[in-house]
């Protein structure tokens, strides 16, 4: 039997009210088991969202990878937030697909490399409706091009996830016709002299946002072998 996901797309939110809504469906899918009412009673959740420009550092991040002071921040009113998923330092803005899963793996797989992994395979199976290949690169994750070739390698989607009693919260960033300047603020997820790109900067041509989603979705309900609704 295939797995219900609840789809709701935000449309365009600050991240501190949407980091807000993970944890409140976070903590309401923990205090169901913890009431020993079983797995069944979990819900999953699929969140989209566009966020206005900022910067997010993972719990293991290092500061100095924003190359930008606390000033210059606030002239550019660009927002900082210090959170709780696994990684370091990304960016997230306007026209960039960001996607929340709130699952409990308990009903999928309870492996968090496999989550990880599933999710890089929704976003190269997108990639690859669009004509383009959507790599992993060795000991990183996300989803990247032309990792082969050194010098070239791009990230496109950047990720990262908390994840308490098999309940995921945080997820996936994917770079659609996002301006991608703003990542020269930064050493992207702490990697240096790696590059950024975008299905635009790779396709030459603005990107439908809508069938974006659309793609991903139906990829999502692929990989996980799930219904959402």
């Amino acid at each position: 039997m295939k797995q219900e996901i609840f789809f709701k797309d935000l449309g365009f939110r600050s991240y501190k009210e949407v980091w807000d809504l993970q944890e409140v469906l976070l903590k309401q899918n923990v205090e169901k088991k913890s009431r020993d009412e079983g797995r069944q009673t979990t819900i999953n959740h699929l969140l989209f969202v566009e966020h206005p420009p900022v910067y997010t550092l993972g719990k293991s991040g290092h500061k100095e990878n924003v190359l930008m002071s606390d000033e210059e921040l606030q002239q550019n009113e660009i927002e900082f937030f210090h959170i709780n998923r696994g990684g370091d330092i990304t960016f997230h803005g306007p026209q960039q697909l960001v996607g929340y899963p709130i699952l409990d793996l308990d009903k999928f797989k309870t492996d968090l490399g496999w989550y990880l992994r599933s999710l890089e395979e929704v976003i190269i199976l997108t990639m690859a409706d669009f004509g383009l290949k959507g790599e992993r690169s060795k000991g990183e994750t996300g989803v990247w091009m032309d990792t082969e070739i050194k010098g070239s390698e791009r990230k496109i989607c950047a990720m990262g996830i908390k994840c308490s009693r098999w309940i995921t919260m945080h997820g996936f960033a994917l770079n659609v016709n996002t301006d991608l300047s703003y990542f020269n603020n930064i050493i992207p997820c702490g990697i240096q002299n790696k590059k950024v790109t975008s299905l635009k900067n790779e396709l030459g041509t603005d990107v439908d946002m809508n069938e974006v989603k659309e793609k991903l979705k139906h990829n999502f309900e692929i990989v996980f072998d799930a219904v959402i609704i």
